[in-house]
């Protein structure tokens, strides 16, 4: 994937194949661009450096943004990550034997959250699969899609097809007043509920649309031809309800929210139990006993796991970042993974690691910032609830 900056230089020899890295030459790896990237400079984006991409990450202000998409709909643009399309006799076992969740039964036009593992229940990543009738479709981090992309290819049955449609792009309309502005457009998204899609036409255009999203708020994910884009997010952003949203605001509503963002909250160095995901792993699977690294993972379901993500409420003003160390007095006992100020709290919260028995709501921890100790209490997540519409005509 191209990150910005340098990398030391590869050097493939043409009759061996054989990559030779030769750490006293770098070589500048190119920024990419989306495809929407003059639209978000013209809407007065300020752009920075993320996932490899030139993205906004605001536009008027991280706070007014976070609570315009509380209270009415913000559109995203998170063309970044990967869209990935499956096909092929066997395809739904074929994806469960690298996820825990329970594919097969995933009826046509409905979506599962899910975790890529390694062999030993590593989470590789976060995703979303949706049965489209025809093929199941994934969105995975844009941070790790390559990889991922890899990671499928080496380990699915030859016979089975992975297109990466980089052709297309992908927005987020999240917010109480994403339905109404959404169904203006594609009248089908009304009759959607929470993890449902279906297919539409717009202006022409082939498009795909789900009820879901990243914010704790009700919304729908939009993907549409690259060429589509700049229509489509002029159309929706003329309506009064509707704003350009960066990424800032995107990482607070996520955090308030209580979802773990990949990279940060979840690594492979941590599994489903551990990340508090055990929701994803399906009763049959469960059952059968037949995921990566399920030993390892149903032990941990079953005895409880050494560690567990937890919600942590911040004393006082100062925010706590990813990278601070936990302690119970003066003993070292975990690490803050996510942190801000919340908008719609009020004061900073906080995601991290703490050992089983410092998991129970209520516990006091302490957070070391620049050398000071600030008081932490676990709490449950969400800090927000979620809104999420889970019945027709809601």
């Amino acid at each position: 994937m191209a990150q910005g900056g340098t990398a030391p230089r590869l050097a493939v020899s043409t009759t061996t194949g054989v990559c030779d890295m030769r750490e006293d030459e770098e070589v500048a790896i190119e920024t990419a661009t989306l495809p929407l990237d003059a639209w978000h400079r013209a809407k007065g984006g300020r752009m920075v450096e993320f996932a490899g991409y030139w993205m906004p990450i605001q536009y008027e202000g991280i706070m007014a943004e976070h609570l315009w998409t509380r209270e009415n709909a913000g559109l995203f643009d998170v063309s970044h990550m990967g869209q990935l399309s499956l096909s092929g006799d066997g395809v739904a076992e074929a994806l469960e034997a690298l996820v825990p969740g329970d594919i097969s039964a995933l009826k046509p036009g409905r979506m599962r959250y899910s975790l890529l593992l390694d062999e030993d229940g590593g989470i590789l990543d976060d995703l979303m699969i949706t049965n489209e009738g025809d093929q199941y479709g994934i969105v995975v981090n844009g941070a790790v899609k390559w990889e991922d992309i890899g990671h499928l290819r080496e380990n699915l049955p030859d016979d089975i097809t992975l297109n990466h449609n980089e052709d297309y792009g992908l927005l987020a309309l999240q917010g109480p007043k994403a339905v109404d502005a959404l169904a203006r457009l594609v009248p089908e998204a009304a009759s959607l509920v929470f993890m449902q899609a279906a297919r539409a036409t717009w202006q022409g255009h082939a498009i795909g649309f789900s009820r879901s999203g990243y914010t704790g708020e009700d919304g729908f994910e939009i993907s549409l031809p690259n060429e589509a884009l700049t229509a489509f997010a002029d159309a929706l952003c003329a309506m009064e309800e509707v704003k350009p949203i960066g990424l800032g605001a995107r990482d607070s509503l996520r955090l308030e929210a209580g979802l773990p963002l990949y990279g940060h909250d979840l690594t492979p160095a941590i599994d489903p139990a551990e990340a508090d995901l055990g929701f994803a792993i399906s009763k049959r699977r469960r059952e059968e006993e037949n995921f990566p690294g399920a030993a390892r993972i149903l032990g941990h379901l079953e005895d409880g796991p050494p560690r567990k993500r937890v919600g942590l409420l911040v004393d006082g003003k100062q925010p706590v970042r990813e990278g601070a160390k936990l302690f119970d007095g003066e003993d070292e006992i975990g690490v803050v993974t996510s942190g801000g100020f919340a908008p719609s709290v009020g004061a900073p919260i906080a995601m991290g690691y703490v050992p089983r028995d410092h998991a129970v709501p209520g516990t006091a921890v302490a957070a070391e910032v620049r050398g000071k100790r600030v008081h932490c209490t676990v709490a449950a997540m969400p800090f927000v609830p979620h809104n999420y519409v889970r019945k027709a005509g809601g």
